[in-house]
């Protein structure tokens, strides 16, 4: 018989160099191994193969320096740092300043940002930078980086200064020369340079770093929250592509079809002319080798309801690769269709090299939704890898709505977390737990994956639907997935959730906010009434684990393992109601953050005191291997890389980054940190 250990190594051999093409940084030597994008490589595995840090020692981790960014204004903690040429870079607080970090030390080197506009001002995304994109142009590093409003910047990577000769001077006091490029000017809407474009017509900023591929910077962008929106009107978030020498425009892609273009036919009412969003807040991923960038896109206008916009309304929620050189689409998939559940695609796609059982090597991509599915396609030509299925759904009963009658569910992997709620989802430790669960949803309307919203005073007499997973997910952006490119192994952080929506009139939604976008009222919006799941001994009203991390073997397609993550809060555990029952570990009920290495896997949360703690955890199995405890909790993801020999974590703790390694390493000052 097999065991699982060897099942996972077996695959390790024949990937080797594949894994070398699409991942530069097994080529280097321990004494430096860099984290060079968002996600370390262009598959976006967030993988390292640094090992000085082992089971053996992980207990001895401890702080070896720490940078706060609170004079920068941030808060967020959602910027991952890189590390590259021997110097760390991030972006930090609302005004989304540049910073490069010496490594050893945690000393600023220098920073760099923009003057203000009012179109940064106004920026829903504007702690939410997440990183940085970096190429080297003619032997020299460049930085390159989306502002909240919306300009894109390249910076000599030693110097922080503006590059020379890329993109155009902007009409705006204060501005440099050289440098930016005003990426409002290629959308094809009026605005004004400092003012923006006119809220009535939409808005568009920008939270994940660009991506530069062979020499072109592909730009993603992200609209104001759809659960924040009541009127119809908004801008498409259309990828755009800059050379990254000069800033000039290499292309646009049109995330809602124009007339003649592929898929204008799925939007209907002619929506396609004056609604928008669309865009692709989470990151994007790159097979550089073969020249595709991976756009994953959340849904149109409004979360929860699109009576205005009937259609599936392409490429809203979907998967989608372009030619990085001339943005035509190579292949598409939509996840889901005429989207009002807020299933935005949440995280960067992940690129794998497999060996699917009777096809041999394959190359893949798997795209991680909050709906808890795994969608995985052969990345060169959009083919899945196991196929995945039109079913049914729920019809809504909102007039005016119009949603696709089915929807597609992959037939492999398996869901990850919960899918729709039931009575068997409910917490049944005693029977009159289970009842109070009962009662407690009572005024909700339950149902399976994509139940549809109601609106108040519907003819069901329910006060609103509940949405499992709601939108925070299944997984979410804040706990990226990583893969191990080695064994094939995909690791899925996540949770179950409920979101209770309930639609209003667009009129009352819009009273909730001092500065909507659009101009037309909504028929409907999201309401503030929906109430919140309670359940009345203030325990979740499911059934435990609250949060977990599951490994799939994206070779097979079947589940390895699925563990609960950090300890049961205490909250759950020291509950009067639960005296005397052996309830186990639920899991935290977070979303946790993680890095891989050759070594490990990693991950943040808490123990049942509230002690943060970094988890190493065994691959193949599962195993808690070793803990350590850390000042905080790892807010978005973790990074780790080599530095003169010396292996770092770094946690995104706030407003702070947090440098973890072993003792014994020295600062720039020449002390132990």
């Amino acid at each position: 018989m097999t065991s699982r250990s060897e099942t996972f190594n077996r695959f390790k051999k024949p990937l080797l160099l594949g894994i070398l093409l699409l991942y530069p940084s097994f080529l280097q030597a321990q004494d430096t191994v860099e984290w060079t994008t968002l996600g370390n490589d262009f598959a976006h595995t967030r993988y390292s193969p640094a090992n000085e840090i082992t089971v053996d020692n992980f207990s001895d981790l401890e702080v070896a320096w720490e940078w706060d960014g609170a004079t920068l204004g941030a808060i967020s903690g959602r910027s991952t740092p890189s590390y590259i040429n021997g110097t760390l870079y991030t972006v930090a607080g609302a005004r989304r300043h540049v910073v490069a970090i010496d490594p050893k030390s945690g000393e600023t080197i220098w920073s760099y940002r923009l003057p203000n506009t009012e179109r940064w001002e106004y920026s829903m995304r504007a702690d939410y930078g997440k990183g940085i994109g970096y190429a080297e142009i003619d032997g020299k590093g460049v930085i390159y980086m989306i502002t909240p409003g919306f300009f894109l910047t390249a910076l000599d990577a030693e110097t922080g200064s503006p590059l020379e000769g890329f993109g155009q001077p902007v009409p705006i006091d204060g501005f440099p020369k050289t440098g930016v490029v005003d990426l409002l000017a290629d959308l094809g809407h009026p605005f004004d340079p400092y003012k923006g474009i006119p809220l009535e017509t939409g808005y568009i900023t920008g939270s994940s770093p660009p991506i530069v591929v062979n020499d072109v910077v592909i730009v993603g962008n992200s609209a104001e929250q759809g659960y924040h929106q009541s009127r119809i009107e908004n801008i498409p978030g259309d990828i755009l592509a800059y050379d990254a020498r000069s800033g000039e425009l290499r292309w646009k892609f049109n995330v809602i079809p124009k007339p003649g273009e592929y898929g204008h036919e799925t939007w209907e009412n002619d929506a396609w002319e004056w609604t928008g969003d669309v865009s692709s807040w989470a990151p994007i991923s790159a097979d550089v080798e073969n020249n595709i960038v991976y756009i994953p896109t959340n849904g149109a206008t409004i979360d929860y309801y699109g009576g205005f916009r009937p259609g599936d309304n392409l490429f809203g929620t979907s998967l989608i690769a372009l030619d990085a050189s001339t943005g035509e689409r190579r292949w598409h998939f939509q996840t889901v269709k005429h989207d009002i559940w807020n299933y935005d695609n949440p995280t960067a796609p992940i690129l794998l090299d497999l060996e699917l059982p009777g096809q041999g090597k394959v190359p893949a991509v798997a795209q991680v939704t909050k709906q808890s599915f795994v969608y995985a396609f052969n990345r060169l030509t959009g083919e899945p890898l196991w196929p995945i299925v039109d079913r049914p759904v729920p019809q809504s009963i909102v007039p005016g709505e119009k949603l696709s009658p089915t929807q597609p569910f992959p037939t492999k992997p398996a869901p990850f977390d919960i899918q729709g709620i039931d009575l068997d989802n409910l917490v049944d430790w005693t029977p009159e737990l289970r009842q109070q669960a009962i009662e407690a949803l009572a005024d909700f309307e339950m149902g399976p994956l994509f139940n549809p919203a109601i609106q108040r005073g519907n003819e069901l007499g329910k006060r609103a639907s509940l949405f499992c997973p709601g939108g925070g997910g299944g997984a979410n952006i804040t706990a990226p997935p990583v893969a191990d490119p080695v064994s094939g192994y995909l690791y899925v952080s996540s949770r179950s959730s409920c979101s209770p929506i309930q639609l209003v009139p667009g009129e009352e939604a819009d009273l909730q906010y001092d500065a909507p976008t659009g101009s037309t009222f909504s028929r409907y919006a999201n309401g503030p009434s929906a109430g919140a799941v309670r359940h009345p001994a203030g325990i979740p009203i499911w059934k435990p684990p609250y949060s977990r991390i599951t490994a799939i073997d994206m070779n097979t397609g079947e589940h390895a393992w699925v563990i609960p993550t950090g300890e049961t809060p205490a909250r759950v555990k020291n509950n009067p109601a639960l005296e005397g029952i052996d309830i186990g570990n639920t899991g935290t009920g977070n979303l946790v953050p993680m890095t891989i290495t050759s070594e490990m896997l990693i991950y943040s949360d808490v123990r049942t005191d509230g002690t943060p703690v970094l988890y190493s955890i065994d691959k193949a199995s599962g195993n808690v291997m070793a803990e350590a405890e850390v000042p905080a909790r790892s807010r978005y993801g973790m990074s780790t890389w080599v530095h003169q020999g010396h292996q770092y974590i770094i946690l995104q703790t706030g407003s702070k980054l947090t440098a973890m390694a072993l003792p014994g390493v020295e600062s720039s000052y020449g002390g132990a940190h």
